[in-house]
């Protein structure tokens, strides 16, 4: 190659380069990320202080979302022991959060809430208990977190139960990251400490709209 092309083709690197550098410039985009699934949908629950919260409570926070109940002898103490875990590396972190759904709204009152959470040792401000209408809160986790099957919606209401070890993973913009992660397996806990870490480490972004699990595109 002549020096007259050597000069043309260290031209064009070197103009790619700057390209690339203006364009991902103080952006994380350059980075692999986790997948969006979903989004939150719009919701309104109440705590275990008897507070209102939404999903503008969210905003800005990296969230962990479970489901459970409080007289649960089986999956949720487990999975609350191994979430815990969790809580006490990220506690500290000012954009963190932990959304713990109950399944059980109609024995699952805001005192039982209280109760349950003083048991736990917790800060209700960084793990919040919410309770609300079932069908709202079964609603959230088929369709904004893909806890559960939508078409489970089908079934009458009363005969409704969801029990699962599985959580979801929230971003700072709402969108739901990563797919569901099982509580009750310790190499899936750790690979959502590092999702965690990671989201925490992220710059704030659009909300996604894909498919996601059980082929439940977000609406």
């Amino acid at each position: 190659m002549s020096k007259k092309g050597i000069g043309y083709l260290a031209f064009f690197v070197v103009l790619t380069g700057l390209f690339f550098y203006f364009v991902f410039a103080g952006t994380d985009n350059w980075k692999a990320k986790l997948p969006t699934v979903s989004y939150v949908k719009p919701f309104s629950f109440v705590n275990q202080d008897g507070k209102t919260v939404t999903e503008d409570d969210l905003n800005g926070k990296v969230t962990v979302v479970e489901y459970f109940f409080t007289t649960c002898k089986g999956i949720c103490p487990k999975m609350n022991k191994s979430i815990k875990k969790i809580y006490e590396q990220y506690k500290d972190e000012p954009d963190f959060l932990i959304l713990a759904h109950t399944v059980q709204p109609e024995k699952d009152s805001i005192a039982r809430l209280r109760f349950y959470a003083d048991s736990m040792k917790i800060d209700t401000k960084k793990w919040v208990l919410v309770t609300g209408r079932k069908d709202s809160l079964y609603t959230a986790a088929r369709t904004s977190y893909l806890l559960d099957d939508p078409a489970n919606s089908v079934e009458k209401l009363d005969d409704q139960f969801i029990h699962t070890q599985f959580i979801a993973l929230v971003d700072k913009s709402g969108n739901v990251r990563g797919g569901v992660y099982d509580a009750l397996k310790q190499d899936e806990m750790k690979k959502l400490s590092t999702d965690i870490r990671n989201l925490l480490q992220e710059k704030v972004g659009p909300k996604g709209f894909v498919n996601g699990v059980y082929g439940n595109a977000p609406q």
